[in-house]
């Protein structure tokens, strides 16, 4: 038996929390759900079109309905958006599982990302520095949330999953 019914990715954009989130609820047997998915299915549009007409503040709110609709669920593993963490809501609510921080450096994110324009909040000339603002902004809160952090420059995703696996089971 599980010692975790809720699992949260956290983690700036890049890092795997979609694809480790989706892997690792195959091995526990849990469902899976990405936010940013989550929202594209219920709105029938893509998060970028979403910042164009309603900015980062209404994102932010659908983000926040969304994993409050979640935390009512068990045996899930629920990837979150990069900035969800940014709402005192949602912090709260990732109170209520075990919160799983996937780190990588901006070089390792620069690589992973550098071919992807579906991420708004990066549709700026300098991409990298943008990206360094965000993360440097970002980790203290990712820090003070996790129950447990991994660095994912250096680690396969079979890894990953090994790893959480040994932590939560």
């Amino acid at each position: 038996m599980l010692k975790v019914s809720r699992i949260f990715l956290v983690g700036p954009m890049g890092t795997g929390k979609t694809s480790i989130g989706s892997r690792l609820s195959r091995a526990l047997d849990y469902s899976f759900v990405d936010t940013d998915a989550e929202i594209e299915s219920r709105t029938g549009v893509k998060i970028d079109v979403i910042f164009d007409i309603e900015g980062e503040e209404g994102f932010r709110k659908r983000e926040i309905d969304v994993i409050k609709e979640l935390i009512s669920r068990e045996n899930i593993v629920i990837a979150t958006g990069g900035g969800s963490i940014l709402a005192p809501e949602n912090q709260k609510a990732l109170a209520s599982g075990f919160v799983i921080y996937l780190s990588s450096s901006v070089k390792t994110l620069m690589n992973r990302i550098r071919e992807d324009t579906s991420r708004p909040l990066l549709n700026v000339s300098d991409r990298e520095k943008r990206l360094k603002n965000i993360v440097n902004e970002r980790e203290p809160i990712y820090s003070k949330l996790a129950d447990l952090t991994i660095k994912t420059d250096d680690f396969s995703i079979k890894r990953i999953i090994k790893i959480i696996s040994d932590e939560v089971t």
